[in-house]
């Protein structure tokens, strides 16, 4: 499907915002737990590579809660690495991971807040090293 020349589109996530009964500890978490750092605005630069924006059916069980509607997903260069580093700071990390022929390997963890997150190692090494 061709698309309109003139039509105006977006570039990129610009951000990406979460409620949070403790906002200052939830940021800890993100940087201690994933290495998330931003600055004092939480502006992070991330590294180039592919991001997805799918839509998933009302009744998925992927996002955990059926109250989350929404999930953020991060790309990770080693999944297990990254699962063990959470694990060892007494993240609450799913047992299972999954792996998708030509897409990559998926694991989660919950924040402290209760937000599912999930972590994709993408199949192509240079989606997930290209920020390292």
């Amino acid at each position: 499907m061709r698309q309109n020349a003139r039509m105006e589109r977006v570039l990129g996530i610009g951000g990406y915002f979460v409620r949070a009964a403790d906002p200052a500890a939830l940021t800890a978490w993100y940087r201690e737990c994933l290495g998330l750092d931003g600055d004092e605005h939480g502006q992070w630069r991330q590294g180039p590579g592919p991001t997805v924006f799918a839509a998933f059916e009302a009744g998925t069980d992927s996002f955990g809660s059926p109250a989350q509607q929404v999930m953020l997903n991060f790309r990770v260069r080693d999944l297990d690495a990254m699962l063990a580093q959470l694990r060892a700071k007494g993240a609450d990390v799913a047992e299972e991971t999954q792996d998708m022929e030509g897409v990559g390997r998926f694991g989660w963890v919950t924040d402290p807040e209760g937000h599912r997150i999930e972590l994709w190692q993408p199949a192509d090494p240079a989606d997930a090293d290209a920020g390292a």
